[in-house]
């Protein structure tokens, strides 16, 4: 009988085994909070937006339970590679610089910068030359700062915390121009109070060595089994319509293809 019920103890511990890791899995997303329509706080507190809910869609069709983690945007990938959460879904762009310090999976929507100035303003001209000594602005540690230090290097520039930060001296008129994504640029003019100062000016910023290869989700390198499995997800909910109703919520054009 001892012989039959050890059997049947090892056999229950072996099929235990071999339950999906994800079922007891729990995921943590790392996002700023501060990038609107991307990613916001609400007035309740509560973190959500466009990459918030993409990356919520990701996990469900993943079958993991996620827990969304705010993390100011300087120390975002510090804070992945010390597994403060487990992933970054943030509209980070994928860069060469970047992939020196994290992994990203497949791109989950197509980026491009733009420049902001206030209206009537009479910016034609983006070169070093036309804009020197001019006062412009961008997020710190963005690769909108990136462009504006290595195409502007005569212009006084001055950098932000958070993009809201640096639109609130746009609004103010302390900044002659500023640089940003392209996204919530245009959400920014056209929506918000503040932003009917300004608008977008000159042709989208489309350089890949400051936009790279679109936006994608920032893991720690040797979590290949992770990107494997977002990159799975991603094609799932852009299959199944799940996508697009998350992009029809926020945007009045695909940005996975930018039309």
């Amino acid at each position: 009988m001892k012989k039959h019920m050890i059997a049947l103890a090892l056999a229950c511990a072996a099929a235990f085994s071999m339950t999906p890791a994800n079922a007891a899995e729990k995921l943590r997303i790392g996002t700023e909070g501060a990038y609107p329509p991307f990613n916001f706080i609400d007035p309740a507190g509560k973190i959500g937006g466009f990459d918030v809910d993409i990356g919520l869609a990701l996990c469900a069709k993943m079958q993991v339970e996620c827990e969304v983690v705010a993390q100011d945007w300087d120390g975002i990938i510090p804070g992945l590679i010390a597994k403060k959460y487990d992933m970054i879904i943030a509209s980070m762009f994928i860069t060469e610089e970047r992939k020196k310090q994290v992994a990203f999976s497949d791109p989950y929507y197509l980026a491009a910068m733009t420049h902001v100035a206030a209206k009537g303003a009479g910016v034609t001209a983006f070169t070093n030359e036309a804009l020197k000594g001019k006062v412009i602005g961008a997020q710190s540690g963005t690769t909108q700062a990136e462009y504006i230090a290595a195409v502007y290097p005569d212009a006084e520039i001055k950098l932000y915390p958070t993009q809201d930060e640096a639109n609130l001296d746009m609004a103010n008129g302390r900044l002659d121009m500023e640089v940003g994504d392209m996204l919530p640029m245009l959400d920014w003019v056209t929506k918000n109070n503040d932003g009917k100062c300004c608008e977008l000016i000159g042709e989208p910023i489309t350089d890949k060595k400051f936009v790279g290869d679109g936006v994608g989700i920032a893991l720690r390198q040797e979590d290949n089994d992770l990107r494997e499995k977002l990159n799975k997800a991603l094609a799932d909910i852009r299959a199944d319509g799940t996508y697009k109703t998350i992009n029809d919520k926020y945007f009045t054009i695909d940005v996975y293809t930018m039309k």
